[in-house]
């Protein structure tokens, strides 16, 4: 018997399939779930069942995968989907209201910030992979910057992208209790009557802030530019934004697909050992920031819903989604005008502030070594 490396285990059943056959196993699989999540009056089935449709592809080792343009395509049609119910009126609210957003986004960040340094001071994870991981937003950035300083960035990625996925379930947890409570949405219309030359300038405005973001190298641009310019153009009444419901669908679909798809079984293996303290303080800065919620609603008189989706830590779009599923419960420009502003804060301060506080981490864990 010779020696050598240990040769590969098989393939799963899954993984040998064709591509184009596991792509319609998961549109197949995306729409029993959403089927099923509707039946049960669930919020948001139409992003968390192609969401968890694709993490059950991806654990089982399907080798499908969504490019980046599409993904990008899909950001800037939700991001029209927020500028459009942002009007004038909601942004002088927003202003007149600026210490309850500047209270709301500051706290936010500086939870996660002290939480990613006790768990990094602890040692719960390795090195410094708390403290990037624990980061509210800009998920991107996060794991290039956690890879430029030596942190576990299999970690940081899944702990980035296990928060949006928990975030989202909570928030769609929460959103049915309430909605529950007060009768439901009613039933979509997923074909109405369409202003196609409205639709064609919304989608040349979605797409064509893409095709910017991409030369200009601008990651969240995507998302950001169409939200920005289609506010701005809809109070100049230069545009009507017209997005049918079969066009949100789809573009749901693939931000739960991406989302989803990178929960990879090499990566569930490799982080499996540290899940139940991933969950843990992913759990506990939810609890916190449900606090926060909670102090809104006490002090500042926003609905309970409201406070709790503006104050959810991460995954802007997605919350998005959710808010806009549950239009008739929840202020929405409320919601994505403290999502954006934190949004825009950690972009701009979080991979400094990530930086000083894994330099801290680092120089204590070097000086307790030494000793």
């Amino acid at each position: 018997m010779t020696g050598g490396a240990t040769p590969p285990p098989p393939a799963s059943r899954l993984a040998r399939q064709p591509l184009a056959a596991q792509m319609l196993l998961l549109v197949l699989l995306s729409v029993a779930v959403v089927a099923l999540m509707e039946l049960l009056h669930l919020p948001a089935a139409l992003l968390l069942g192609p969401m968890i449709a694709a993490i059950v592809m991806a654990s089982g080792e399907g080798r499908v995968r969504i490019p980046r343009l599409p993904f990008q395509l899909a950001q800037g049609v939700i991001g029209c989907m927020i500028a459009r119910v942002i009007s004038p009126d909601t942004l002088s609210e927003v202003l007149a209201d600026w210490p309850i957003f500047l209270a709301g986004v500051v706290s936010v960040i500086a939870a996660s910030a002290i939480l990613g340094w006790l768990l990094a001071r602890a040692q719960v994870l390795p090195g410094t992979t708390a403290v990037w991981g624990s980061a509210p937003g800009a998920a991107s950035a996060m794991v290039f910057m956690a890879e430029a300083h030596g942190a576990d960035v299999r970690l940081v990625a899944f702990m980035q992208y296990l928060r949006v996925v928990l975030v989202a379930a909570a928030a769609s947890g929460v959103a049915r209790i309430w909605i529950g409570a007060s009768g439901g949405a009613p039933a979509p219309e997923w074909f109405p009557e369409t202003d196609w030359l409205a639709l064609a300038q919304t989608l040349a405005l979605a797409w064509g802030c893409v095709a910017v973001s991409v030369v200009l190298r601008f990651p969240s641009g995507p998302f950001l530019l169409p939200l920005v310019l289609g506010v701005a153009l809809q109070a100049f009444g230069l545009i009507r934004i017209e997005l049918p419901l079969w066009l949100l669908a789809g573009s749901y679909a693939l931000v739960g697909w991406s989302i989803g798809l990178r929960f990879t079984r090499t990566i569930l293996r490799h982080a499996m050992r540290a899940l139940p303290r991933l969950v843990a303080s992913i759990l506990l800065l939810l609890a916190i920031c449900g606090g926060f919620a909670a102090v809104l609603v006490v002090f500042a008189g926003v609905d309970p819903l409201t406070a709790y989706l503006a104050t959810s830590p991460g995954g802007a779009d997605s919350v998005a989604i959710i808010a806009a599923s549950s239009e008739a419960e929840v202020d929405v420009p409320f919601v994505m005008a403290m999502q954006t502003t934190r949004f825009l804060v950690v972009l701009v301060t979080g991979p400094a502030l990530a930086r000083i506080i894994a330099r801290m981490v680092t120089r204590r864990l070097a000086a307790a070594d030494a000793g």
